[in-house]
């Protein structure tokens, strides 16, 4: 009598081929993500910088030799940056609550993942607002306000300054020649927050507190810098072996005005609150902040010309022609500070320029955005952008 033989069991797959991967989901998911508020799965950490591109507008304006009847209008500016803030942070809060595989799918979107530097930003660009203009409706609670936003917007710069890059690292698997000029998001919050900080440290009584503040202000300055020196290149190098960006990608090339120009407005706030005991801090800002600023031309001149081809192009709108705002916002109170601090009107005459540069791309750019959110385009999955990363590339190990 004849016995069965039991099949022989199949191979075992290859141990890579038995990990799974997380990747960005191509739907909601119906047992993890619930059916409540579908709008918010796709509202990711990159709207922010409408919060950013807002705040900025009001404290570039403020550094600005603008006449007083131009005051209301900043206030309204600094209000609806405030509002913004309140209603992105809400957002943002509910896409966590219902939709957290889709939150956990952007942190390992080597494309989105930067953008929680912008997270970190939004407040703090909100809190240099309030202290400039926003004391204009808050009274003597605008320095409380503004430290509280600062204290949140410096925790957030510094976890965002180390959690991105480490999982650019272990999680991402970026190709060589993608560097992306978003990656400077999560370097440049800590200069953000170093050109704050000073500007809390002038209400502040000489003593031992104000002089920590402006060695962390100091150290988060050297963070950002030394960083920046190493990114900035490889995004060049990208440009320069494999041509422009995507259509979709070429507003981004502003975002290197980001730490240049801002590197420039916190060397001259550290200048206005160093000690007495530091006679050359004013020399230090200007020696510093003139090549920078004028590398950052350069690189206006640079990006502006990529940008025209792109239009040429037909280059589509995106929440990345936000980038065309708070960069050259920085720009316009770097050069707004050397102009104080030089008494030349060329310094003065660049920021004017660059400033109206900053309100024309903001409106537009604001009335695109509003166009966009009533119409639900941008409330929609993206389409990943020709060249862009692939989440699908998420290490494995």
């Amino acid at each position: 009598m004849a016995t069965a033989v039991p099949p022989s069991p199949a191979p075992a797959a290859p141990l890579a081929a038995r990990i799974p991967v997380q990747t960005a989901p191509a739907g909601p998911d119906p047992v993890r993500s619930p059916a409540r508020l579908p709008a918010l799965r796709h509202v990711g950490p990159q709207w922010y910088a409408a919060v950013m591109g807002t705040a900025i507008v009001a404290s570039a304006g403020a550094a600005l030799p603008l006449p007083a009847a131009a005051r209301p209008a900043l206030v309204v500016v600094w209000t609806a940056s405030a509002l913004l803030l309140l209603t992105v942070a809400s957002a943002r809060a509910g896409h966590w609550l219902h939709h957290r595989d889709q939150a956990r799918a952007h942190l390992l979107d080597p494309a989105v993942a930067p953008f929680y530097g912008c997270a970190a930003m939004a407040p703090l660009a909100v809190a240099a607002g309030t202290l400039s203009v926003g004391r204009d409706v808050l009274g003597s609670a605008a320095v409380p306000v503004a430290a509280a936003l600062f204290a949140v917007g410096c925790a957030l710069a510094v976890t965002v300054a180390v959690a991105v890059p480490y999982l650019l690292v272990v999680r991402h698997r970026p190709a060589p020649g993608t560097a992306a000029p978003g990656w400077l998001l999560p370097l440049v919050a800590p200069m953000v927050a170093a050109a704050v900080g000073p500007l809390l440290a002038l209400h502040l009584a000489d003593g031992e507190g104000r002089r920590t503040l402006l060695a962390a202000s100091l150290a988060l300055f050297g963070l950002s810098l030394l960083a920046t020196l190493v990114m900035v290149p490889l995004v060049f190098a990208r440009l320069v072996h494999h041509g422009p960006l995507p259509l979709a990608l070429t507003p981004s090339l502003f975002l290197v005005l980001g730490p240049l120009g801002q590197s420039t407005t916190a060397a001259g706030h550290l200048a206005d609150a160093a000690p007495a005991g530091l006679p050359y801090a004013d020399a230090v800002a200007v020696l510093y902040g003139v090549p920078v600023l004028g590398f950052a031309l350069m690189w206006l001149a640079l990006a502006g010309a990529m940008v025209v081809r792109a239009a040429r192009r037909g280059l589509p709108f995106t929440l990345s022609w936000w980038a065309f705002t708070f960069p050259v916002g920085t720009c316009v109170t770097g050069a707004a500070g050397l102009a104080h601090r030089t008494d030349l009107s060329a310094f003065a005459a660049v920021a004017a320029v660059l400033y109206a540069l900053l309100v024309t791309a903001w409106a537009v750019t604001g009335l695109r955005t509003a166009r966009g959110l009533l119409s639900g385009a941008l409330l929609r999955a993206p389409r990943p952008a020709p060249g862009a990363p692939s989440p699908a590339t998420a290490r494995t190990t």
